[in-house]
Parts: structure tokens; C-alpha cells; sequence
């Protein structure tokens, strides 16, 4: 049996831990200052196991020995109603520690999918998806440089038993133990079960699973602290090598994708940019499609069915207009738009999709995206920001990311405004002599435009590889802004309705 080797009766005398205590919380400090100096990487440790082995008690023990400005701990309990109507993952997006600090996490992303296989009959493929849910999340962050350490803490069915009757048979620890212990002690064999098939699953080289004997307190604290330890050094080392064989800073733009020539065909010279609508037939339908809007709005506030809009495109392909003609009828209450720009300090010492997850609409609400996660793949792979490897492997992270998002329930719909060049160099003159407009045109968007083709060819790219069956990219023909925001707003009208039909 896997859990035979947590059952030897190891143990550590009192002499013997106090020596070994100072020698390893010495060194857990050092490693963690280190860290916290590198802030190249976050550290996640989960902590699982059999009910009474001292999950708890070894987590109030690391915070004894490290500092606990630089860790958190965090305590997972059933989903509040705020994270019922989001996607499972959003809760653990959002307790992500920065780089160079801790999150030690207990009863976190695997205690879920064990109850609900133990009391809930969760079928064979049913659980291997959970568990395929949590292989994703985990590479995400360990592709990003993150270590994660997991621990299963180990009692056999005797022990356990004779430490909750411990535990209930004294006044100042009765109360750690409830109905739910003594229920799933009852189920200790279906839980072993389920559990190995966890660990066998999800033991990887980039996220691996530490079993630890949990009878003696002395043996439990000092062996998670000393595996802490050894992994912290050996990843600390590895990114400090890392560090040392990338080149100098180069000045912002060196490193930019080349402008291909010529450039190849693309998604884009399919659409009929010529495309116009009459103002009049522009008034009365904008007016027929917002009145409806409005109303869709209020039923799928009734319903819970959340909505997000991502916007993408060239600069001044109008997705502001269209955002704000999308919105215009909608309860300003229940949605938010949201303006991605470069990442901020604290944003930039998180995975980069860290922070859209954390925007995600509550119950019923409306998020949109003016720019979006779609930055990695596109400003960041041309000014040179990402390396090939991350804007490589960003492709399937966010067609992940899409994918638990829908099926959550959320209407996602994405849409690609694009403009001629011929269009945005008359933009960008009107927007000059506007005395409203100029402080939307900057220096920025002259020197994207002088690579006007390089983002063509990736905008072809993400369209290629992320329009998906799930979240499909609908392309808005935008030289006429007229017809780009009905375009819009009727796409939205219709999926709408068809959700809260």
C-alpha cells in the first residue's frame, strides 16, 4: 500500500528536536530572506492528509520559525455564494502569494474533488477531470517558476482514532473535533482509496507530492520543514542561475519583432472593410438593440448568468465606442469595464493571468475587457517582454483559461475590431486636432503603428490558435464605426438571448 511507508512509528526525542530546531529554522530564514531579496518566485505549500495528522498544528509551527510578514495562510472552507458564481479556480487565482513570499494552504484545491468522490459518487472520469482541472493550474504556475510543495500528512485507522478520542477527551482541544471527523473516520478506507489515486495522478517533477508521518509531532514538524528547506534551496539556486545567464537590460523596443516582408496573408484581408451602414439605420437600430439589451440585462441579473466581452484590436479601431454603446443601457451597477494597460509593480509579481482572474464577474454581472489576457500573445511576444517559451505556452493556458470560464456558465464573447491602415493614420490626425480626442494618441501608438504588419501577423496568430469551438473570436469590420458597433451590439443582443431564454 502507498501509505505503508507513513506507518513506521518514526518519531524524534526531545533533545534531539530542539537541535535539529535550531539548525532548520536558522536556515528556513536564511532561504526565505533569500527568496524575498531574489523575488523571482512565489512558493505555494499545500498541506492535505488524514483528518488529526497535524496539518494544522505543523502550518502554526512553520509560522513560528519563518517570518510571518512574508507568509500567508490561508484556510479553505466550503465556497461562499461570491465563489460559487465564478469559475472553481477563481479562489485560487486569488489567494496566489508574489513572487519572493509563501501561501501555505490547507484544505485547498484537492480537498473538494476527495469529499465529493467519497460522498458524492463522483464517477472514474468525473474525478480524473477534477484532477486534470488541478495538473493545468499547477503547470501554469510551475511553467511561470513558482515551487509548489504538497503534502499529504499520514495516520493509519488506529491512530486516527485514538487521536480524535485524544483530542475529544480534552477540554481545550475538544473543540477541533466534529460530526465530520468522526464521519469521515468512518469512511477512512474510501478516503485512502481516493487519495492514492490523487497523489499517483498528480505527483509531478514541477509540483510533488511529500508524504509524512503524522503519529509524532517532533518527526512531522521537523521532516516538512527540512523537505521545505531542501526545495527552497535547490529551486532558489536554479533561478539564481537563471538569472545569472540572461543578457543585459535592453532598451524598451530592442528586442521587438521584426516587421516581415513581405507580409504574408492573413485572417484580416478576408473582411470587407469597406462595409457601411446608413446614420439613420445606425440611430434606429442602435436604439431598437440597447432597449433590449437592457432588458436581457435585467433577466440575466435574475438568473445569475454572468457575461464577459473582451475587446481587441488595433489602436483606435474604436473599442472604446463600441464598449460604451454596449454598455449604454445596461444597470451601471452591475458592470464593470476594465482598461488593461502595462502590468503594475504588484501585478508583474504574480502569474500574468492573475490578474483577469481576479476581475471575473460575480452572479449575474458584466465584465468587460478592454484589452485583455490576449497582451502576452501580442504586446509582450512583439516588444519582446515574453520569451518564446511563455507566449508560446500562453496559448493553451488561456484556451484553458476560456474553457473554465464557460463552463462555469459565462457567456464569453470576444471580439476583434479591425481597421485599415489607411483608416488609423486618420485617426490618429483627427484624434490630434481634437481638442477632446488628442490625449488619447501618444507615442505609443506611432511606434506600434510603424509595425503595423508584425501585428497583423500576430493578431492572425491568436485567432489561429484561440478561436476555439468553446470561446470562438467574432471579427468586427471597423473602418465604419457605425456598422463595427452594431455589429457589436448585436452579437451580444442574440447570444444574450439565447442564454437567458
Amino acid at each position: 500500500m502507498m501509505f505503508e511507508t507513513a506507518e513506521l512509528g518514526q518519531s524524534v526525542g526531545k533533545a534531539e528536536f530542539k537541535d535539529r530546531e535550531r539548525e532548520l529554522r536558522g536556515r528556513l530564514l536564511e532561504l526565505q530572506y533569500r527568496a524575498l531579496r531574489l523575488q523571482r518566485f512565489p512558493v505555494l505549500i499545500d498541506f492535505a492528509g488524514v483528518d488529526g495528522a497535524g496539518k494544522g498544528s505543523t502550518v502554526n509551527m512553520l509560522n513560528k520559525w519563518m517570518d510571518p510578514r512574508w507568509l500567508r495562510t490561508v484556510g479553505y472552507r466550503p465556497p461562499t455564494e461570491e465563489e460559487r458564481a465564478r469559475p472553481r479556480f477563481w479562489r485560487y487565482w486569488r489567494d496566489l502569494p508574489p513572487k519572493g513570499r509563501m501561501g501555505l494552504y490547507l484544505s485547498g484545491r484537492y480537498s473538494r474533488p476527495l469529499l465529493k468522490r467519497v460522498y458524492s459518487g463522483l464517477s472514474d472520469q468525473e474525478f480524473d477531470e477534477r484532477l486534470v482541472e488541478i495538473i493545468r493550474f499547477e503547470n501554469a504556475l510551475a511553467d511561470d517558476g513558482v515551487l509548489i510543495l504538497k503534502f499529504w500528512m499520514h495516520l493509519s485507522a488506529a491512530h486516527q482514532k485514538a487521536r480524535l478520542e485524544a483530542l475529544t477527551a480534552d477540554p481545550d482541544q475538544s473543540y477541533r473535533v466534529g460530526e465530520d471527523d468522526w464521519r469521515n473516520h468512518e469512511h477512512y478506507d474510501d478516503f485512502i482509496t481516493a487519495a492514492e489515486k490523487i497523489i499517483t495522478r498528480t505527483n509531478r517533477s514541477s509540483a510533488p507530492w511529500k508524504i509524512v508521518e503524522g503519529v509524532d509531532s517532533n518527526y512531522r514538524h521537523l521532516r516538512v520543514g527540512e523537505i521545505i528547506a531542501a526545495e527552497l534551496s535547490r529551486h532558489l539556486e536554479h533561478q539564481e542561475s537563471l538569472l545569472a545567464a540572461e543578457p543585459a537590460a535592453r532598451p524598451v523596443g530592442a528586442t521587438r519583432t521584426k516587421d516581415p516582408s513581405p507580409s504574408p496573408p492573413t485572417v484580416f484581408d478576408k473582411l470587407d472593410l469597406s462595409a457601411t451602414v446608413a446614420k439613420s439605420t445606425y440611430a434606429r437600430k442602435r436604439k431598437k438593440y440597447q432597449a433590449k439589451l437592457g432588458e436581457l440585462g435585467r433577466r440575466a441579473l435574475e438568473k445569475g448568468l454572468s457575461t464577459v466581452l473582451v475587446f481587441e484590436g488595433p489602436d483606435a479601431s474604436g473599442k472604446g465606442g463600441a464598449i460604451r454603446r454596449t454598455v449604454w443601457s445596461l444597470d451601471a451597477r452591475t458592470y464593470r469595464v476594465h482598461q488593461f494597460a502595462a502590468p503594475t509593480e504588484e501585478e508583474r509579481a504574480h502569474h500574468y493571468l492573475w490578474r483577469f482572474w481576479r476581475q471575473l464577474p460575480r452572479a449575474g454581472h458584466v465584465t468587460v475587457f478592454d484589452r485583455s489576457w490576449y497582451g502576452r500573445v501580442l504586446v509582450e511576444r512583439a516588444e519582446g517582454f515574453a520569451t518564446e517559451a511563455e507566449w508560446r505556452r500562453a496559448y493553451n493556458e488561456i484556451n484553458d483559461f476560456e474553457h473554465q470560464i464557460v463552463r462555469r456558465g459565462v457567456l464569453l464573447l470576444k471580439f476583434w475590431l479591425h481597421i485599415s491602415k489607411d483608416e488609423q493614420l486618420k485617426r490618429f490626425k483627427d484624434r490630434a486636432d481634437s481638442p477632446y480626442k488628442y490625449w488619447k494618441l501618444t507615442e505609443e501608438d506611432w511606434r506600434n503603428r510603424e509595425q503595423w504588419d508584425t501585428y497583423k501577423l500576430l493578431g492572425h496568430d491568436v485567432i489561429q490558435y484561440t478561436s476555439t469551438k468553446t470561446a470562438p473570436w467574432v471579427l468586427i469590420e471597423g473602418d465604419d464605426k457605425h456598422y463595427a458597433r452594431l455589429k457589436v451590439l448585436q452579437t451580444v443582443r442574440d447570444h444574450l438571448e439565447q442564454h437567458v431564454a
